[in-house]
């Protein structure tokens, strides 16, 4: 279960040096293709040879903490050959472009080359050596751009069908707001705990959001203290489904924490499985810990899911890109006056 090293601040500078507004924006077609999946345009034998393999071994690993093995992404195969408008819609391609003649060997990011909101990688290597030295130093940030642009489209999405009405009790709480899109509620608010959610019949997304003072003389940060924090948390506020059960971290699987940057602002990404104390429940869970605007508060935003049904790789990127949409109150309006 290997996470991401990169940071998304670096991410974003990658991609908005690889690719330029065009002036026909408005005119692509809507993306085609079904979240999560990715189109690799490569002749055959490059796709079960090398290149293949290595660009499949950062594509098609496990996504971590969840309960069945699932792929980070959904990848297929098009010969070069057959790359035609209908794939060129796809939310999601690389290109592999092996050719002695090329001027140099390099990977170039863009977006809405052929439809929007669309991302899309270039490889362009002499030969298939090349082609996999390339693959292995950019693998990682091809993961982590594609899976940006898969949160964007959610966040976009989120946006344009919000309930609104989440975003008061959440900056009231931490000054700071979150886009939830229709069909999320307001479950439970108490003195520094919020918990939205939408719950169907065999699925359950949730946003939990707390607080608490800057703990003194502790690692504020590291994985004893968030997990402590967490389950002192959950236990206080999210009850199981029956007397003397309640939700917990469980240690089973190893939680990660790593320090991750996201449009200029820092914060700790913990991912983990949480699980039911006395009970058989559980799923994974991933949560975002920050500094308050004024230091004085530790903000924790936590996104979980519960789906015993059904496959959860997508359920838990839909809840968590909900994480990457907060921004602090006023801090759009701001911008917008200081470029005029």
């Amino acid at each position: 279960m290997v996470r991401f090293a990169l940071t998304l601040a670096l991410l974003a500078a990658v991609v908005a040096c690889g690719g330029k507004k065009k002036s026909h924006d408005k005119l692509l077609p809507n993306v085609s293709g079904k979240a999560g999946e990715i189109v690799v345009v490569i002749d055959k034998d490059s796709w079960e040879g090398a290149p293949g393999v290595a660009l499949r071994s950062f594509l098609s690993e496990d996504c971590p903490y969840l309960a069945q093995r699932e792929p980070l992404f959904s990848v297929t195969n098009v010969p070069p050959g057959s790359f035609n408008n209908m794939f060129k819609m796809h939310r999601n391609i690389i290109l592999l472009d092996i050719n002695p003649q090329h001027q140099e060997e390099k990977v170039t990011w863009a977006k809405d080359e052929w439809a929007r909101p669309q991302s899309v990688v270039r490889v362009s290597a002499f030969d298939r050596d090349g082609a996999v030295k390339l693959i292995q130093a950019e693998g990682r940030n091809m993961a982590e751009f594609f899976e940006q642009a898969e949160r964007d489209r959610i966040i976009a999405n989120a946006l344009r069908y919000e309930n609104a009405s989440l975003r008061a009790p959440v900056e009231e709480m931490t000054g700071g707001i979150l886009h939830f899109p229709s069909g999320y509620k307001l479950k439970a608010k108490r003195d520094g705990f919020i918990w939205i959610s939408d719950e169907k019949q065999y699925t359950n997304q949730a946003v939990l959001i707390y607080t608490y003072p800057v703990p003194e003389g502790e690692d504020i940060f590291g994985m004893e203290s968030i997990i402590s924090k967490r389950n002192e948390v959950m236990k206080d506020n999210v009850p199981g489904p029956v007397e003397n059960t309640y939700m917990t971290t469980s240690l089973a699987i190893t939680p990660t924490v790593q320090s991750l940057t996201y449009k200029g602002r820092p914060f700790m990404e913990t991912r983990g499985f949480w699980e039911v104390y006395n009970d058989f429940m559980g799923g994974p869970f991933v949560s975002h810990s920050f500094y308050s605007k004024d230091g004085k508060q530790i903000i924790v935003i936590e996104a979980f899911v519960y789906a015993p049904k059904y496959d959860k790789r997508q359920y838990l990127r839909q809840v968590e890109s909900i994480l990457y949409s907060f921004e602090w109150a006023g801090e759009k309006e701001a911008k917008q006056k200081n470029e005029k």
